[in-house]
């Protein structure tokens, strides 16, 4: 079952006491699939207790009639905000029109694997039925061409509302936007910060992004210039924080969350990943080989307030997928299982981020003094 089948199916629900559709209406706000669990939330003119419960018992019954008892369903009914009032879904800031979420994905150092997560993890939200880009913020060592087996592709120019636009490519139902493709593969990017955070501009709001559920962005490892250009350039609405188990990446990943928790930030971290967890070899599925230690990442969540997502091990076929261009996430196994259940994690605390705190603003700081104490 796809998203998009799912919202048909809603909008052509006619409302309890009424003649109206939920789609009539314009009622229907959301539409989230996790796993076989389907999250409704519909917002209607002043609904009273009463007829609230009566909606979402009805929706959540027409519902399972139609797509069966595999899933389950969680239906929500809220008051409409006036046309004045701010909506829940707006992000405050310079933000990117048709992009309801942007989540960074950071890492202390390199060599982690966040660009290996995030392309998986996009290409895992893509298979639930979401609408996902990817801007490959890594302006120095860009990997997403090679990754989504695009790296000779260009981007096209479009024409949007009159003005020219950069469309991204797109594969594996993912768009993708990235410095590499405007460079040689074997051209190193020598630019200063200025010159960098322009070239990052451009690909955000010089682009036809168009409707997205997710826009990820993969930022360079560590905590510095292109970060603050990212944080400053958009309202993120929430962080991934990408670690290996081993002391010496936890204490980099610390100072990742450290940053995006400053009091000049204030973006919300959706929780931490851990790669590279542990090694099953094929002859012994059943052992577990913890090579760079154990449950480090889980700690470090524990210790820093923030949720933990999930494990990855450490898998010949993960690197093999990245290096010829075809996320591992599309050939099953272990690792689809484990980016769907970390992809589901992620989903449901940027729900409950959505539910509980104000829209993300733009970090008004304008220079490295203002992360002086992330070190």
């Amino acid at each position: 079952m796809k998203k998009p089948a799912v919202e048909s199916l809603v909008k052509a629900i006619t409302l309890p006491g009424s003649s109206q559709t939920i789609g009539d209406a314009n009622a229907l706000t959301n539409v989230q699939l996790i796993g076989k669990e389907i999250v409704i939330d519909l917002a209607l003119a002043s609904p009273s207790l009463q007829s609230r419960k009566k909606i979402e018992v009805h929706v959540g019954s027409v519902l399972q009639d139609k797509i069966g008892e595999d899933y389950s369903f969680q239906v929500h009914v809220t008051h409409q905000a006036s046309p004045s009032a701010p909506q829940p879904n707006i992000i405050k800031g310079k933000a990117l029109k048709g992009v309801q979420n942007i989540v960074a994905i950071a890492s202390g150092k390199g060599g982690v694997g966040k660009s290996t997560v995030t392309a998986n993890l996009a290409v895992t939200l893509s298979n639930m039925g979401f609408k996902v880009g990817v801007l490959d913020a890594d302006i120095y060592g860009p990997s997403m061409p090679l990754m989504f087996d695009v790296a000779f592709e260009r981007p096209l120019s479009v024409q949007v509302d009159g003005k020219s636009k950069m469309k991204p490519v797109s594969n594996y139902g993912v768009q993708l936007l990235s410095i590499g493709f405007f460079t040689k593969p074997d051209q190193a990017v020598i630019w200063r910060g200025p010159m960098a955070s322009k070239a990052l501009n451009q690909m955000i709001f010089d682009a036809d992004w168009g409707e997205l559920d997710f826009l990820l962005i993969d930022l360079p490892p560590g905590t510095g210039d292109i970060h603050l250009s990212i944080l400053q350039a958009l309202p993120v609405t929430g962080a991934v924080v990408v670690s290996t188990p081993q002391a010496v990446a936890l204490a980099d990943a610390k100072k990742g969350v450290a940053m995006f928790q400053q009091d000049s930030i204030q973006v919300p971290v959706l929780g931490i990943v851990e790669n590279m967890s542990y090694f099953t070899p094929e002859e012994l599925p059943e052992n577990k080989y913890y090579i760079f230690g154990r449950d480090g990442a889980k700690y470090l969540a524990e210790d820093v307030g923030v949720p933990f997502l999930g494990d990855l091990p450490l898998v010949q076929s993960l690197r093999e997928a990245g290096d010829v261009g075809r996320p591992a996430v599309l050939q099953g196994g272990v690792t689809e299982d484990a980016f769907t259940s970390i992809t589901q994690s992620l989903i449901t605390e940027l729900v409950q981020r959505n539910k509980k705190l104000p829209p993300t603003e733009i970090v008004k700081i304008t220079t490295m003094a203002g992360c002086s104490a992330v070190s």
